[in-house]
């Protein structure tokens, strides 16, 4: 398998950031790549309303945290590159077909179909449409309920704050995509987990 290294370990340094703790190491067809140790990921960006069927960590978690590295690094990889690399590390992390393709096509209309062939254009437009047809109906539903459920936390959350009561905290709605990168975020972390990624994972969830 084209890591190495293992397991991924990381710390939390915010609700939505983690910090590596060691190397991680992906060998391409003609390039090594090494994220270091210290990095910090989001594992992948994906929107609230997706997340029931794409959680932000699984057996891609790799290509991922792999990606995250490649776009923040534009001397090692252009992002068409760096999607195209995304894509071939999940098929070698054993990600179904039509998950990674999914989410492929997430990342390069994330990047604006920058450097995209005619090919890979025709490519992208049957998964893009296919996959907003599947998903619209859900999403939708998410979404209103993710709304209801913020109105239900606000109105809680001032009911009870001229009370005082502790544990009352102000409701965060974080904007589906957001990343809050690690720069401002404390450094004392909690227990690094650790997240299996390799076939004792199982299917992704």
């Amino acid at each position: 398998m084209p890591f190495t290294g293992g397991d991924v370990e990381v710390a939390q340094v915010s609700d939505t950031d983690w910090r590596l703790l060691r190397p991680l190491t992906y060998q391409g067809a003609q390039t090594t790549f090494e994220v270091p140790a210290g990095f910090i990921t989001d594992f992948a960006s994906v929107p609230r309303i997706f997340v029931w069927l794409f959680p932000t960590y699984g057996r891609y978690t790799k290509a991922a945290i792999l990606h995250d590295f490649l776009c923040r690094n534009p001397d090692l990889a252009d992002r068409a590159d760096a999607d195209g690399v995304f894509r071939r590390a999940m098929r070698e992390l054993g990600v179904p077909l039509l998950r990674r393709w999914m989410m492929w096509a997430a990342v390069r209309a994330a990047s604006g179909l920058s450097r995209i062939r005619i090919g890979q254009l025709a490519a992208w437009l049957v998964v893009a449409l296919s996959s907003a047809l599947f998903l619209a109906v859900p999403a939708v539903v998410v979404l209103l309920w993710l709304g209801l459920y913020a109105l239900v936390e606000w109105a809680l959350y001032l009911l009870l704050k001229p009370f005082g009561r502790a544990g009352t905290a102000r409701p965060t709605v974080l904007p589906a995509g957001r990343r809050t990168r690690g720069a401002t975020a404390p450094q004392a972390a909690l227990a690094p987990p650790r997240v299996p990624t390799g076939p004792e994972a199982g299917p992704p969830a």
